[in-house]
C-alpha cells in the first residue's frame, strides 16, 4: 500500500491470513493503508505488546485482530494500547463450537478493556467498523 498505514491487522498464526482477506479487500478499495503482522499473544507474548505498545507512535488509529479458540489476540492488545480494537473471531478445525468459543471469548472482556467483535469470520466488516472509527 502507498498510503501510510493507519489500521493494523494482526493474526496470530499465519495460516489465519487467508481469512482476513476481506479485511484487506475493504481497505484497499476504501484507500486505507493498513499493515499486517503474525504475532501470537501465546507464543510470543513480549513481541505482541511491544507491536500495541508502539502502534500509536507508528501512526496506527484502529487494529484489528483475527483469532480463533481462546481467541486471545485481541484482549491482549486491547490490554496494551489505548487504540480501538476490533476482534474477529475466527473458526478453527481445532474448535468445538466452530468460531462460538472465539466469538464468545472476544465479547467477553473485563471493564476497562473493550474489544469490539464482529460475527465469526467477518473480517469485511471488522474493516467498515475501523472506516467508520477513521471517519473515512
Amino acid at each position: 500500500m502507498s498510503d501510510p498505514p493507519l489500521v493494523g491487522i494482526l493474526v496470530g498464526s499465519e495460516s489465519d491470513r487467508g481469512r482476513m482477506q476481506g479485511a484487506f479487500d475493504e481497505l484497499e478499495a476504501r484507500g486505507i493503508g493498513y499493515e499486517f503482522d503474525v504475532c501470537s499473544a501465546h507464543r510470543q507474548p513480549d513481541a505482541l505488546a511491544e507491536y500495541c505498545r508502539t502502534a500509536r507512535e507508528r501512526g496506527l488509529k484502529v487494529l484489528i485482530c483475527g483469532a480463533g479458540l481462546s481467541a486471545a489476540l485481541p484482549g491482549v492488545a486491547a490490554a496494551h494500547t489505548d487504540l480501538p480494537v476490533i476482534g474477529v473471531p475466527l473458526r478453527s478445525s481445532l474448535s468445538v463450537l466452530d468460531g462460538l468459543d472465539a466469538l464468545l471469548a472476544i465479547a467477553q472482556m473485563p471493564p476497562g478493556v473493550p474489544v469490539a467483535a464482529v460475527g465469526v469470520d467477518n473480517a469485511r466488516n471488522a474493516a467498515v467498523l475501523a472506516a467508520r472509527i477513521l471517519g473515512a
